[in-house]
């Protein structure tokens, strides 16, 4: 069983990274044959100074290792450093529609702040780019959050289109998705309809992985709740009361 997956070094890991994503890869690691990267060309569809994204990728690969990665069981690696990714990027490319990309809910997100006609390319096409990451390793499983699925979903379909056109190539992969209540998606403690990111959303509803514990304290302590008093008040409820749900 091969397993892949990665984290972009935009600003600095949170806590919805390590309860969604870095705690099941430290735990699968010795499960199969696990590939981790850091994906640096899918943070270029965000600005941000050469020298800071340089210096985010190192800190990025650091956490990794701080966070229970172990070079000896899994495979950790830059993506910037293959450039096949690129190179298989632009054949699946050729076979994606335009149809398909314009269906991305996460393009249609962020193209939302702006207008579709200033969006990046890159923006548009990462979902190209990201099935190429999985697809060059023949990954069987890939831990994603609940919001890449739809991504997933296309990677399959493309590995699948490309099969049928020109013979048996790419595995089709399976999303490995963590159940509710198990950290698939950490919101922001701010904005508590909104998962917590680094690169959108209230940055003082952010917990870095690298915020001092006061920090911490003082956010949890700020974070957004509702003003119900009742005595069910502190109660799991994710539709009427997100924040209260999130913090529990």
């Amino acid at each position: 069983m091969r397993v892949l997956s990665g984290i972009q070094p935009t600003g600095e890991p949170h806590l919805g990274n390590l309860l969604g994503a870095l705690r099941w890869w430290v735990a699968d690691q010795r499960h199969g044959d696990s590939f981790y990267c850091v994906v640096d060309l899918h943070s270029l569809t965000v600005a941000i100074p050469p020298e800071e994204r340089r210096q985010a990728t190192l800190a990025t690969a650091t956490l990794l290792l701080a966070a229970g990665l172990d070079p000896e069981s899994c495979t950790l690696f830059v993506q910037s450093h293959v450039p096949a990714h690129c190179q298989l990027e632009w054949v699946l490319g050729c076979i994606a529609s335009m149809g398909e990309l314009r269906r991305m809910t996460q393009f249609k997100d962020k193209a939302a702040k702006g207008s579709e006609e200033s969006a990046g390319v890159g923006l548009f096409t990462y979902p190209v780019l990201m099935a190429a990451d999985i697809l060059l390793y023949d990954a069987d499983r890939v831990p994603v959050g609940d919001d890449q699925r739809q991504h997933l979903e296309l990677t399959r379909d493309l590995a699948q289109r490309f099969n049928s056109r020109f013979g048996e190539t790419f595995v089709i992969p399976e999303a490995a998705i963590p159940p509710p209540g198990r950290g698939a998606r950490i919101m922001n403690l701010q904005e508590p309809t909104r998962k917590m990111s680094k690169s959108e959303g209230a940055p003082q509803g952010v917990i870095t992985l690298f915020d001092e514990p006061r920090e911490i304290e003082r956010k949890i302590k700020r974070a957004v709740t509702d003003t119900d008093d009742g005595p069910d008040a502190v109660r799991y409820d994710p539709v009427t009361k997100p924040g209260v749900a999130n913090l529990l």
